[in-house]
């Protein structure tokens, strides 16, 4: 029942009602989430808004395996990471619902994905498994039924190939790539792009200096021709994405939420300064839903979002983590 009523939710108020019981199965069917709310001594009864349920720390996704219980998993994410270090491992007993979800939201901010041909250029996680975002442009470009939709690892020059074609065309596209490719891309051929939306994902995983967000947007317009910087800001631990159109904002799904926690208190919220990102994500029925990342971001009145940095001292990983 809980599934059904996350993707049918029409009010900040239904929102404010099923996060609220989703902590309370959360509390009885994670043990990890439980203990962990124990810890601070927080009982589901005394819980009535949103700002009173515990936000479990990200870092758990690589200390223990948070599912409920009696569940089994389907898949297994697993984050990027560089040698050595401990990836994030988010345990998926249903991948449906993680299909509805990021098929709900692309088609909230684009459209029907039929509508566009999908070029995927995202090396970093091609060449390793238990990719979340790879598994989610794989159903979004066999969705998009076009025989030009596809991902690129290495093939440059077949990328070029393809974009002129269909600018050619005149067939509206979207590129997604990892920040430090579509870098790449742009030193080896400049482009006018007028039908193209393009779209970065993650940092530079340790192939290039990261940058601000605001320096790599003005880089990448100007070597793709084009006026905006679509984002998309996801991770490993999380079924559901946000998406910014260029404007520097993210706009979550009805089913997600964030808050930004004071730097200096994290059991208090602040509004439109820079703070510790909460993320309420409801799709993550059966592992957490409620999660406090290492990122840094302000939140506005319309419910949109900024992503501005990290906690210092925190893994640069994942989608969108820019250093400041």
């Amino acid at each position: 029942m809980l599934e059904k009523d996350i993707f049918n939710i029409n009010s900040s108020k239904d929102f404010e009602l099923l996060a609220i019981e989703v902590f309370q199965f959360q509390y009885e069917n994670v043990t990890v989430y439980r203990n962990f709310c124990n810890l601070l001594h927080i009982k589901p009864s005394a819980v009535k808004y949103i700002e009173q349920i515990p936000f479990l720390p990200i870092q758990f996704f690589k200390s223990h395996k948070i599912i409920a219980n009696n569940l089994e998993d389907e898949t297994i994410f697993t984050s990027s990471g560089t040698t050595g270090s401990i990836t994030s491992k988010h345990y998926v007993s249903d991948l449906s619902i993680y299909e509805k979800s990021f098929q709900k939201a692309f088609e909230k901010e684009y459209g029907n994905p039929e509508n566009f041909t999908i070029l995927a250029l995202l090396p970093s996680y091609l060449e390793r498994e238990g990719s979340s975002l790879i598994y989610m442009f794989e159903n979004l470009i066999e969705k998009s039924n076009n025989i030009n939709s596809g991902f690129y690892l290495h093939e440059i020059d077949a990328l070029i190939n393809m974009l002129d074609l269909l600018e050619e065309k005149g067939q509206k596209s979207i590129l997604i790539g990892v920040s430090y490719a579509l870098l790449d891309l742009i030193e080896k051929r400049k482009f006018q792009l007028k039908n193209t939306i393009v779209m970065e994902t993650g940092g530079m995983k340790g192939r290039r200096k990261e940058m601000i967000k605001e320096e790599l947007h003005e880089i990448l317009k100007k070597g793709f021709g084009v006026s905006k910087i679509h984002s998309e800001y996801g991770m490993t631990e999380l079924l559901s994405q946000a998406y910014s159109s260029g404007d520097g904002n993210f706009n979550c799904p009805p089913w997600m939420k964030i808050l930004t926690r004071d730097t200096e208190d994290a059991l208090s919220y602040t509004f439109e300064k820079t703070g510790g990102i909460n993320v309420i994500d409801l799709a993550n029925l059966n592992s957490c839903a409620f999660i406090a990342t290492q990122d840094l971001g302000k939140t506005f009145s319309d419910g949109s979002f900024e992503v501005i940095g990290r906690f210092d001292a925190s893994d640069i990983r994942g989608c969108n983590l820019m250093v400041l």
